[in-house]
């Protein structure tokens, strides 16, 4: 789709884009400090297609809407028999609170102020659904049991020792109800399942039409046969690699490098492909389907792009203005997490979490098979985590902004590892906007994350990255760090030239390789941009989500 169908011409998008990035403070000292990047100007005349920076102007909730819905309140937690003690157990009037609300079409289950003890987890499963405190400073959950003691042990689908708790489930855990139990099943019966959006062994889904081929960037595709495709109907578009494993390389940018790639002994990198993404159909007109956004990859006939369907999403639902306190426990060694989990989304498109806090979490805010969600005011502190934000399992076009990692309360254990905001598993087109983190990193567990954007965030970067080996690389084509503000130095993950494909730093203060040094995954010139290096705030545009959002 080109940019005059949005009622734009390339003329007025760079007018505008360059109003965005000089802002409002022309003739003040600090705007003579300012500077405006080639990358940005590149960028405002191709911003579907550029080679190094992603279009996420659309990420989040709603394509990135301000404010969420305002569902009317339905049921109050104190009718169902919820008491704010601090000593009675709430959970089951709170998720009584819940279903009503659920069997009632959708609304709001209020919780008023005070501190409410929860010995089980709080499932929200049903559209439309709103769990809503007087504030994060004004109503607490307090948890006192984890997820192993509440469903059970939960091993790693891949083998060996480790507790898949260390990276998935929270006791406040947003995901459609039938999906929700079919996993709760499989992990009771040892069957360790996969998590995304076409069930527990990847076989829930039917074709629902072949796509042609198609370029990156696209909001139009032509399709074999529309029969079943409506607008605002949720589809799976499902692109499958080839022997070569080109749709691989594609991720990475193409070229030499990827193409020299030993691919093949990846295993838990190629169990993550087909490349999943749900997306919303906008307008259908014969067989022209456009999309609410642009196309994340190109779609050649090689790799069988085509509609699916999938298991039933979780939309129009959210959890806000509330802390989860967790009862105080060591935190356990790395990969045997108990979970003392905080927030989860799962299979979920157009969710949200607002003004929420977590505290003495094994692991914070968790995206998995999450897509167009938005996680907003959110904070994880306490006695420290193995990861406060995960984003994995294939999560797409999601926003954290406006999040704080604080620091632990209490010394680290030996055999624990710090991450920080995670993103793995093809995951693409995510944002992290207006951070700040007290510890923890920019981390990658491999799995080939593309085309994903830190902006506006500041860091004191003592967390490691993880991953298996056999996950396969760090990073794809197109992540962008823009306007990131080290406090200790250190430019591990932090500075993307000499590690990412096809990617771009822009607006980063003099960093040091020390501590973690990695490698590129990638032989030979990495076509990675780095501009403004040594500043701190001195790029304009600020923000680069909310830039692509003015355009």
């Amino acid at each position: 789709m080109s940019n005059a169908h949005h009622g734009l011409t390339r003329r007025t998008l760079l007018a505008g884009a360059t109003a965005v990035a000089l802002g409002t403070a022309t003739g003040t000292a600090r705007a003579a400090s300012a500077e405006v990047p080639s990358l940005w100007r590149e960028f405002t005349r191709t911003p579907f297609t550029h080679p190094q920076i992603p279009y996420v102007g659309r990420a989040g909730c709603r394509r990135g809407a301000a404010h969420f819905p305002r569902r009317p309140a339905v049921a109050d937690v104190r009718d169902y028999g919820a008491v704010p003690d601090g000593t009675t157990d709430c959970a089951p009037a709170i998720n009584r609170a819940v279903a009503a609300a659920g069997r009632a079409g959708g609304g709001t289950v209020t919780i008023p102020p005070g501190t409410f003890r929860i010995d089980g987890l709080i499932h929200i499963g049903h559209d439309g659904v709103v769990l809503r405190g007087a504030g994060s400073g004004r109503t607490t959950l307090y948890a006192t049991k984890s997820l192993t003691e509440l469903i059970g042990v939960y091993g790693s689908r891949y083998g060996g020792t480790k507790s898949a708790w260390s990276w998935a489930g929270g006791l406040i855990w947003l995901a459609p109800k039938a999906r929700w139990d079919s996993l709760v099943a499989a992990i009771k019966a040892q069957t360790w399942p996969f998590e995304g959006w076409t069930g527990n062994k990847r076989d829930e889904w039917e074709p629902l039409t072949a796509v042609e081929p198609a370029r990156q960037g696209s909001w139009t595709v032509t399709v074999a046969d529309a029969t079943h495709l409506t607008p605002g109907r949720l589809v799976l578009l499902r692109v499958a690699d080839d022997p070569s494993h080109t749709l691989l390389q594609h991720m990475c940018g193409g070229g030499p490098g990827p193409a020299s790639y030993y691919w093949t002994d990846k295993t838990k990198l190629l169990s993550y492909v087909p490349y999943e993404w749900p997306v919303r159909i906008a307008h259908v007109r014969g067989r022209r389907v456009t999309l609410e956004r642009p196309l994340p990859l190109d779609l050649r006939p090689e790799w069988n792009p085509q509609f699916t369907t999938h298991v039933r999403e979780l939309t129009g639902a959210g959890v806000e203005g509330l802390t989860l306190e967790v009862m105080e426990t060591p935190q356990s060694p790395h990969l045997l997490d108990k979970g003392y989990n905080g927030v989860v989304l799962q299979c979920t498109y157009d969710c949200w979490a607002d003004d929420v806090t977590v505290r003495n979490v094994d692991n914070g805010f968790g995206l998995v098979a999450a897509s167009s969600c938005t996680l907003r005011r959110t904070r994880v502190g306490g006695r420290g985590e193995h990861h406060p934000y995960f984003c994995r399992e294939g999560s797409h076009d999601n926003l954290i902004e406006d999040f704080t990692i604080e620091q632990r309360t209490v010394p680290a254990p030996a055999d624990t590892q710090l991450h920080g905001i995670n993103v793995e598993g093809l995951s693409s087109h995510n944002v992290w906007s207006r951070g700040e983190m007290q510890m923890g990193t920019f981390d990658s567990h491999r799995g080939l994350p593309f085309a994903n954007v830190r902006t506006d965030i500041t860091v004191n970067n003592n967390g490691r990255h993880g991953g298996d080996a056999n996950a396969g690389p760090l990073f794809g084509a197109r992540f962008t760090h823009w306007n990131v503000r080290v406090t200790n130095g250190r430019a591990g993950l932090m500075k993307l030239d000499g590690l990412a494909p096809y990617s771009a730093t822009v607006g980063l203060n003099t960093v040091t390789d020390f501590d973690q040094i990695d490698v590129p995954d990638f032989t030979g010139d990495l076509h990675t941009r780095l501009e403004l290096y040594g500043t701190t705030g001195a790029v304009r545009p600020r923000n680069l989500y909310e830039a692509q959002r003015e355009l």
